[in-house]
């Protein structure tokens, strides 16, 4: 992955306590992602977890799927509360969310296991907020997200909120993950 100076796209808007169950229910890990065609599949799958009269969801139940495109989200940007991706140490997880075409979540904080997983794989970039978020953004708002500002910004609202900063996760996350990243320092062999 290279890290864009900013991403642009409309918000997926989550609440608490979303697992790695919910995000990549287990059923689901048949596909083995070092298979394009079945790294694919991960993005059909991803969210299909997330009951609908759960409280985790959007207001208004908003499909995470766009009709007509069962692998990639409209979606780019999920803003989620506290404890995004607790549970099982999933590997899948971050994947299902790149390949359904997330490029960053923002989350008020992460389960040390998922945060850790998205950098390691350069899946996506896990900005932490410095204040609660979902209970602000809406669903289908546009957003940006400026990396060097440290800055998301909800263009449909007109708002600007503060993120924390990636710090030593951000060169990890340009290099494309961990192995590339410690192939670039001479750590591994090429």
């Amino acid at each position: 992955m290279t890290l864009q100076p900013v991403i642009q796209g409309k918000a997926y808007v989550l609440g608490d306590n979303i697992d790695t169950d919910q995000i990549i229910p287990a059923q689901y890990l048949t596909f083995n992602p070092a298979i394009p065609e079945e790294y694919r599949q991960f993005g059909k799958y991803a969210l299909a977890g997330v009951p609908a009269p759960q409280g985790g969801l959007p207001k208004g139940h908003v499909p995470f799927h766009a009709p007509g495109d069962e692998f990639v989200s409209p979606y780019r940007i999920i803003v989620a509360g506290r404890n995004f991706g607790c549970g099982s140490s999933r590997e899948h997880a971050p994947v299902a969310l790149d390949a359904a075409g997330i490029k960053a979540v923002v989350a008020e904080f992460y389960a040390r296991i998922f945060f850790r997983n998205s950098v390691n794989g350069g899946y996506l970039i896990p900005f932490e907020s410095a204040k609660r978020l979902c209970d602000t953004v809406c669903t289908g708002d546009e957003l940006r997200l400026d990396m060097a500002a440290g800055k998301l910004e909800n263009l449909t609202a007109r708002e600007s909120y503060e993120l924390r900063p990636l710090g030593e996760v951000a060169p990890i996350l340009e290099a494309g993950g961990i192995f590339p990243y410690a192939r670039s320092k001479g750590l591994l062999k090429a």
